[in-house]
């Protein structure tokens, strides 16, 4: 064979032979390392603050108004060293912890219920439905009327924002729980309560939890509303009296504290799915 043809022969071999697959920097649901989450992570607030900074160097609007990010932390610190502000964080957080507990203890069993058996969806999801769509607000004369000022009024105005449609959403994944796993668990014997305790409830459980990690978000935008009910206490009021004093760095921080937080509370959820559901991570 001659130079020219064998030339011709590698040419052709390489035409044929499918190159590889460049990888691109997108890509559709494909796990990234753990390094760069982190770094692209922190880009996304760098470029936060540096244009929070950037507005407020530039007097894009008055300082009492939009104070700067280390003015704000600084606000920050002192709330926590002088003025017991301390307190109010952990008196929000009881809120939240006890309403939210409160909801799932109710939602959590029944949304698995009426998941699993239409009679009892047929007798609940009319109200259920109904409720969703109520404003939680506009229930703040009512609760003040029925259990006063105190902490009872708050804590159910953080309940009622939450339960529906927590209970609506369980009772979603319930539903999904795949139909021939419930008639095979039948067929082999099982009863209705082993069924639901042994197939639906374990095939259920870690979109509860998801669920719940969700919801809680809800919980915490609520709080600002709950807490403005003649409250003296608590992250909602002090943001409440600093609006008093056009205190903008104040409220500012407490807004801060509340996304802290509730990153700190989604951060736990994601904690405790890895610990119970440690078997769905993919390998």
């Amino acid at each position: 064979m001659s130079g020219s043809d064998s030339t011709i022969a590698a040419t052709s071999a390489g035409d044929t032979a499918s190159p590889r697959r460049r990888e691109r920097w997108l890509e559709f649901k494909k796990p990234i390392p753990t390094w760069e989450l982190i770094l692209l992570g922190l880009i996304v607030w760098v470029l936060f603050f540096g244009i929070w900074k950037l507005a407020t160097a530039v007097g894009w609007a008055p300082p009492f108004l939009l104070p700067a990010p280390d003015a704000v932390a600084m606000t920050l610190y002192e709330l926590f060293a002088s003025r017991g502000f301390l307190m109010d964080v952990l008196v929000s957080v009881y809120r939240i912890i006890v309403s939210f507990a409160a909801a799932c203890l109710i939602a959590v069993p029944l949304g698995i219920l009426m998941g699993s058996f239409s009679r009892i969806e047929a007798l609940f999801n009319p109200l259920v439905s109904a409720w969703r769509y109520l404003p939680a607000p506009s229930f703040i004369p009512l609760l003040l009327m029925w259990f006063g000022t105190d902490d009872t009024s708050k804590l159910a105005l953080l309940f009622i924002g939450v339960v529906w449609f927590l209970m609506t959403l369980v009772m979603d994944h319930t539903k999904a729980v795949k139909t021939e796993v419930i008639q095979t668990a039948l067929t082999l014997g099982a009863n209705r309560w082993q069924v639901l305790r042994t197939v639906i409830v374990p095939a259920v459980m870690p979109n509860v939890v998801i669920t719940m990690r969700q919801m809680l978000a809800a919980a915490w935008t609520y709080l600002v509303i709950a807490e403005i009910m003649a409250a003296t206490d608590g992250i909602g009021a002090m943001m409440m009296r600093a609006k008093r004093f056009i205190h903008a760095d104040e409220i500012m921080a407490g807004i801060v504290m509340i996304g802290v937080l509730g990153l700190l509370f989604d951060y736990l959820f994601r904690v405790l799915e890895r610990i119970l559901f440690s078997y769905q991570e993919e390998t």
